[in-house]
């Protein structure tokens, strides 16, 4: 199928497409909205590929389905992220969007090498070792990295909640 035909096929399953992102994503139409562009972009980046082996329908719902799983665990990550570095929440920041912005901050100020390990190991789900194989480090380093990385993150986010 080439680009043309494809966006065809985009234009002409978008509507079915939709409500397949939304049944994904829990009826959750703003998410819904994200996955289907995430999905829309790995087609057309290439980053997923039709080979003929079903229909073109079958395989941009799975696609679709594929993407939401991911987004779904790049947010329980960051959930898990953040309650492994900060149990501590004070009452005026405990809903969500006040917690991931006091977590972002805190990632923001981490040295360069302990943020890429820990984004390589949480956000993109790769093991120590296969992030020290991204960073051209030793597994050792990239341990290390990954702890004291949690640790100031831990620290940060607990100076913030005392303040």
């Amino acid at each position: 199928m080439n680009e043309s035909d494809q966006a065809g096929e985009l234009e002409r399953l978008h509507p079915a497409s939709f409500s397949w992102a939304l049944s994904c994503c829990r009826r959750n139409r703003e998410e819904a909205e994200e996955v289907l562009q995430a999905s829309y972009l790995k087609l057309l980046e290439g980053r997923a590929r039709f080979d003929g082996r079903s229909s073109f329908k079958t395989f941009l719902f799975g696609v679709i389905r594929r993407t939401a799983g991911e987004q779904r665990r790049r947010v329980a990550l960051r959930a898990l992220l953040f309650r492994t570095v900060s149990p501590l929440f004070t009452p005026e920041t405990s809903d969500t969007d006040a917690r991931l912005h006091r977590l972002d901050a805190a990632l923001a100020r981490l040295p360069r090498r302990q943020l890429e390990v820990i984004e390589l190991r949480l956000q993109h789900e790769m093991t120590l070792e296969e992030a020290a194989s991204a960073l051209s480090i030793s597994v050792g380093s990239a341990r290390v990295h990954y702890a004291r990385a949690k640790e100031r993150l831990r620290r940060l986010l607990d100076e913030e909640a005392g303040a």
